[in-house]
Parts: structure tokens; C-alpha cells; sequence
């Protein structure tokens, strides 16, 4: 078969450039991930400086109501009394601020900022990080930074798109006919899926940990498992070919959008917001809920189970007509179809309630980790009647 080598090198240029934007990507997610934690912080410290300086006020207040009226109107006269101006301003600063861009659910996603400005108190008397103003300023950088990461992503996609499109052109045929291109096809369905996922500014602090296994396995498939354009071998020369390889990488793509949710979920579950603790809090700390991530964790694995499954389905088919076989419990057949059961086990925990949680978010890592170890350790160390699928 006639390859395109014109084409092949521009396939060739578009992984490359894609891997190297998506880099870029991964580091200003987490600079962005950074500036949301710390701007984060400064709103909760605020708020408790502020909640103690009540507390010190209505101390204040009962002692010295407790001392007699005459006491009492001179502590009201002069301000003395209540232990500093700011306790004195914040007994009546019970109003909230209006979220603003960056700084509410109609910017990051993030609870308005506790400013009193219907009451007394007096912003030059907190310490300059603590103020309102600085804290809103914070968010909309960070809510600045994330954008550019969300607009790097989209670059990046479009050339990942590009370079299966450009492969397989070049080869004239379906490009996933090895491992190399299995792996590019699967984080390609991965971003995809995520970015219709991640479109709320409150959700763009989880590209951090979605771009990470994509850009480790682009490096890794691009600098160990490169293979130039060429046919396929004769095994894959069937129309059972492109259609079963095609759903499980789309199968495979969800559920890596899924275990990644889960394994948030886990680290979020672990470190409650407002209650983040050593180091496992500091990175919790931008996290969305853990609702919103089991949510998204279980919308995902709602599709990865029949779609996977299809893909095990047209799997035997084709090895029927291959082998004369449905099923002959090849390694990879059997830890494809150990990952199936993982996730149907997930769905039915998720839709348990004494199993619901953290139970089920374990099942459902898992289950992606069932099927990282299949598309690595299987293909390329256990030989099978899959090895064709490795190196070779």
C-alpha cells in the first residue's frame, strides 16, 4: 500500500507541536492551579480574621453591658472597650458582597468574598493581603491565567486531531494500527471528552491532573513506541479491524476522564474545603467538591461500561472470524474483560447507598488502573495472540 510520506512527516510535526503545547498547557494549569489556592487561602484567612474579630467584640460587648450602663455608654462613646476598631466595626458588618468576575459562581466558581460593606468596618485596619480588594485582584488573575490554559488545551487538541487525521491519510488507512497510535487515539478521545467537560471556569482547576496522564503517555508513546507510517500487518486486515480497536479507544478515553474524577474525588473527600490539613490539603485546596467530582466521575463511567463493553463484544466477533474462536482467553482478553467487570462493579456500588463514596471511587480507580496495566504490561512484556499490538 502506497504511504504519503509527504503527508507522514507533517503527522509527524503535528504530534510533536501538539505533545510540546500541551506541555506548555500542563504548566500554566498548575501555575493557575497555584494562584487559585492562594487566593483561596487569603479569602479564608480573611474570613476567619474577621469571624475572630467578632468573637472579640461580643466578648467585649457582654463585659462590659455586665459593668452598668454608665460603663457601657462610654465604651460606646469612645470605642475603648471592645478590644481594637476593627472588633468595634465588624459587630455590624453582616453584609456579603456581591460576587464579581473571578471572585463568585460567576467567575472561578468560588463563594463571594465576606467584605461588611454595608457595616462599619475599616478595610486599612486588616493586614494589606487580607483586603478585599487584593483578594478580588488575586481571582481575577488566576481566573486570567486559567483562560489561557483553557485556550492552550483547545490549540492542542486541534493539532492532536490534526495529527491522527494527517496519520492516517498518509497510510490510507484507520490510524490505530499499532501501539503508538492506539495510545494517540485514546488520549485524543481523553481530551476531547474533557474538553466538553471542563467548560465552567469553577472546573478548570482539574486540568492539572487530566493533562498530566495525557502529556506522560504522549512523551512516553512518542519517544518509546514511535513507529513510522506504514500498513498494517496482515492480522489487522479486516473490517472488524477499525471498528472494534475504534470503540475500545473511545471506551478507554471516558474511563480515563472517569478514574481521573474518582481519584480527585478521593483526595477531596479525604480533605473536606475549609478543612484542609499538611500537604495532601494544599493540593486539595482548589479542588471543587467532592460532589461535583463523584458526579462527574459517575456520568463518565455511566458510558465507559457499555461502550468498553461493545468494544469487547466486536472484539470476539472478529476474532471468531480470526481464530475461529469468540473467546480463548488470551492475557489481553482476559484483563479487558477483568477491566469490564470492574466497572460494572463501580455503577453498581455508585447506585448502592451502604456503597456509594469513597467504596465505590476506589473500584473505579481501579478499573483505569486495570486498564493502564493492559495497555502497557500486557501488549509489551506478556505475549499473547495480541503481541502485534506491541512493539512489533
Amino acid at each position: 500500500m502506497f504511504v504519503d510520506q509527504g503527508l507522514a512527516e507533517f503527522s509527524d510535526l503535528a504530534y510533536k507541536t501538539a505533545v510540546v503545547v500541551y506541555l506548555v498547557a500542563l504548566a500554566v494549569s498548575l501555575f493557575f492551579y497555584g494562584q487559585m489556592k492562594m487566593a483561596t487561602d487569603a479569602r479564608r484567612q480573611r474570613s476567619e480574621f474577621i469571624s475572630k474579630a467578632r468573637r472579640d467584640a461580643a466578648g467585649a460587648s457582654g463585659t462590659a453591658g455586665g459593668g452598668g450602663s454608665t460603663a457601657g455608654s462610654d465604651a460606646a462613646g469612645s470605642g475603648e472597650g471592645s478590644g481594637s476598631s476593627v472588633a468595634t466595626a465588624v459587630t455590624t458588618a453582616t453584609a456579603t458582597a456581591p460576587a464579581r468576575p473571578g471572585t463568585g459562581d460567576a467567575g472561578t466558581g468560588e463563594p463571594p468574598v465576606d467584605s461588611g460593606e454595608a457595616g462599619d468596618i475599616v478595610e486599612e485596619d486588616l493586614p494589606p493581603h487580607l483586603h478585599i480588594d487584593m483578594i478580588r485582584r488575586r481571582f481575577r488573575r488566576a481566573d486570567s491565567t486559567g483562560g489561557m490554559a483553557q485556550a492552550l488545551v483547545w490549540l492542542a487538541v486541534a493539532l492532536h486531531i490534526a495529527f491522527v487525521v494527517l496519520r492516517g491519510l498518509a497510510a490510507q488507512r484507520f490510524p490505530w494500527g499499532n501501539l503508538f497510535e492506539y495510545i494517540a487515539v485514546v488520549s485524543m478521545v481523553a481530551m476531547i471528552i474533557a474538553c466538553a467537560v471542563i467548560r465552567r471556569r469553577s472546573m478548570r482547576v482539574m486540568w492539572p491532573w487530566i493533562l498530566t496522564p495525557i502529556v506522560l503517555l504522549l512523551f512516553y508513546s512518542g519517544t518509546e513506541l514511535y513507529a513510522d507510517v506504514a500498513p498494517v500487518v496482515p492480522s489487522l486486515k479486516s473490517n472488524w479491524y477499525w471498528i472494534h480497536v475504534s470503540t475500545v479507544s473511545v471506551g478507554g478515553g471516558i474511563g480515563l476522564v472517569s478514574g481521573m474524577a474518582s481519584l480527585m474525588y478521593l483526595l477531596r473527600r479525604s480533605q473536606p474545603k475549609g478543612k484542609e490539613k499538611g500537604v495532601l490539603g494544599a493540593i486539595a485546596t482548589p479542588l471543587p467538591d467532592a460532589a461535583k467530582l463523584d458526579a462527574l466521575a459517575y456520568r463518565a463511567g455511566i458510558w465507559t461500561l457499555p461502550v468498553f463493553g461493545l468494544g469487547i463484544v466486536f472484539g470476539a466477533i472478529w476474532a471468531h472470524f480470526a481464530w475461529d474462536r469468540f473467546w480463548g482467553w488470551d492475557p489481553k482478553e482476559t484483563v479487558s474483560f477483568i477491566t469490564w467487570i470492574l466497572y460494572a462493579a463501580y455503577l453498581h456500588a455508585r447506585a448502592t447507598p451502604g456503597m456509594r463514596g469513597r467504596f465505590a471511587a476506589v473500584i473505579n480507580v481501579l478499573a483505569f488502573a486495570t486498564m493502564v496495566f493492559n495497555l502497557f504490561f500486557i501488549n509489551m512484556v506478556v505475549s499473547g495472540l495480541h503481541s502485534y499490538a506491541g512493539l512489533n
